[in-house]
């Protein structure tokens, strides 16, 4: 390994011999210069892995220094040390993006700490990590299995994301992998989980022995949370969000918003917006929307949006509560949507409950799959969970959300489903009426692998409509996706690898929940 090469500019440079030395016989290579002008001539011929630069210089004093060799390498980290603790000159030094600011006189020590701070900080971070992951990764084999409650596969999965990311900043794949490899054993037993007690759920009245689901989730979460306002209360669902992508974009919510409480309730089944969304904004299961609303309930293989009545659908529960809120309804899919959101937010006092959905997330999923280009930038997890944040720092979305946070609310964040990045077909047939979605089918006389899906040859046992009497239900496992064994070749390779919902798995099924007020 070569050395790591430290530049030191200090007008005084002979008196520091000893701590020159010191870090020779550490291994670093030091070279000294005593002025400003002396260091940018050295920046600009060699390459050095930090600088330590002396704030009292004749000549170019050391801000001015730091300025021109920003100017020249903006990435060299430099620690800037200086006999003034004037409160002006720090805030100078750490506006212009130094990397650590010491007093002196400086011992050895804390120069040293200081480079390992700055040049070893990642390694230092990764190996912490991985040794803490390790240590952990023994606890979550032994407690996986599908004998856990709900609350232990919520958090389970909690600790699963939180490690997904700690491992992706550590920059370990190695490590990754093992995660990978253990998350998906979580899929495994978390499918026999729901397959155990899904229909129990369905067909019982929410108790401390179930999730709470996607038909409940308002008259028993968000209603109570509007009585209890003393302030308007927002609705957010952002369509399709995962509970790692609501965890990278909670760094920018918090710079304006206070969490008042952090939760995940669980999506029926299909984790599909068609299913899922309208439960959520009815309060009642997709049967029983069908027999009460049968004008606003559309199946699979009807024509026209499946969602058009969700404003509708949030009034008829109201009513059913008796509930006398004066509320409002916003769609946004597209950026003027957006802008015409950011600019509607001033009129938000005036309703007890504002609903809004927003979809770009979901119109994510379905762009990688069908644009080369966004499955080029969103190659992997990783990655994908990057363009969420990117998306989301610079969106209508964040500026509404700001402008939303000047004013006394609260905020709801929340979602209708998952979504999980699928790898491997499972082989299907069906007539030409079944639907295309790749995670769950709705037909009559479907054919599969029994042991890759979640059947049920009735769909009134878990509350789903059915187009005709042989009507059955069946949803993927873990990371399978459907694949049709005509062209079968073809099918799989466009499709794998890409980001599907409508099935069962912790991705899609375990989703956030989360109360925020305005600061």
């Amino acid at each position: 390994m070569d050395k790591l090469s430290i530049l030191w500019a200090d007008d005084e440079i002979e008196m520091l011999k000893a701590h020159i030395l010191f870090l020779e016989q550490k291994g670093y290579d030091v070279t000294t210069v005593n002025n400003g002008d002396d260091a940018l001539i050295k920046v600009e011929k060699f390459n050095y892995d930090i600088i330590f630069l002396d704030e009292h210089m004749p000549g170019l004093s050391g801000l001015e220094t730091l300025m021109r060799i920003k100017n020249i390498k903006t990435e060299i980290p430099v620690v800037m040390i200086t006999k003034s603790e004037e409160e002006s000159i720090m805030e100078d030094a750490i506006g212009s993006k130094i990397a650590d600011y010491l007093i002196k006189p400086v011992n050895p020590n804390q120069i040293l700490l200081s480079l390992k701070k700055i040049l070893d900080n990642r390694r230092l971070i990764s190996e912490k990590t991985n040794a803490n992951y390790l240590q952990d990764f023994r606890q979550i084999g032994i407690t996986i299995s599908d004998k856990l409650s709900h609350t232990e596969w919520s958090e389970l999965y909690k600790k699963l994301v939180y490690w997904e990311l700690e491992l992706e900043r550590s920059n370990d794949p190695a490590m990754y992998e093992i995660l990978t490899t253990q998350k998906a054993e979580a899929n495994r037993q978390f499918g026999k989980f729901i397959e155990k007690n899904y229909s129990n759920w369905i067909n019982s009245e929410p108790n401390d022995q179930q999730p709470l689901l996607s038909h409940q989730l308002m008259a028993h979460k968000i209603i109570p949370i509007a009585d209890q306002s003393s302030v308007p209360l927002v609705v957010l669902v952002i369509d399709n969000l995962r509970l790692d992508q609501f965890k990278i974009i909670q760094p920018l919510l918090q710079e304006h918003f206070r969490i008042e409480s952090e939760e995940t309730y669980f999506s029926i089944l299909p984790t599909a917006t068609q299913y899922a969304r309208n439960a959520l904004f009815c309060g009642l299961l997709p049967e029983d929307i069908q027999k009460r609303l049968p004008k606003m309930w559309l199946n699979d293989d009807d024509e026209g949006s499946k969602n058009q009545f969700e404003s509708e659908f949030f009034d008829d529960l109201l009513k059913r509560l008796r509930k006398d809120y004066k509320f409002q309804y916003k769609k946004v899919t597209n950026y003027q949507a957006g802008k015409d959101l950011v600019d509607s937010i001033q009129n938000f006092n005036q309703y007890k409950i504002n609903l809004i959905v927003y979809n770009f997330v979901d119109m994510l999923s379905h762009a990688r799959t069908d644009m080369e280009v966004i499955r080029e930038l969103a190659v992997d997890e990783a990655a994908y969970r990057s363009l969420t944040r990117s998306w989301f720092d610079h969106s209508p979305l964040n500026e509404a959300l700001k402008k939303l946070s000047e004013k006394p609310c609260r905020l709801i964040i929340t979602t209708d489903h998952g979504t999980i990045r699928v790898k491997n077909p499972s082989k299907v047939i069906g007539d030409r009426n079944t639907n295309t979605n790749l995670r769950y089918k709705q037909g009559k006389n479907l054919a599969y692998e029994k042991n890759e899906v979640l059947a049920y040859k009735n769909p009134s046992e878990i509350k789903l409509p059915k187009t005709n009497l042989s009507s059955s239900y069946i949803f993927a496992k873990e990371d399978m996706f459907f694949a049709y064994p005509n062209n079968y070749n073809h099918y799989v390779s466009f499709y794998n690898d890409t980001f599907q919902h409508g099935g069962v798995s912790l991705e899609e099924m375990i989703v956030p929940f989360v109360l925020l007020a305005s600061k």
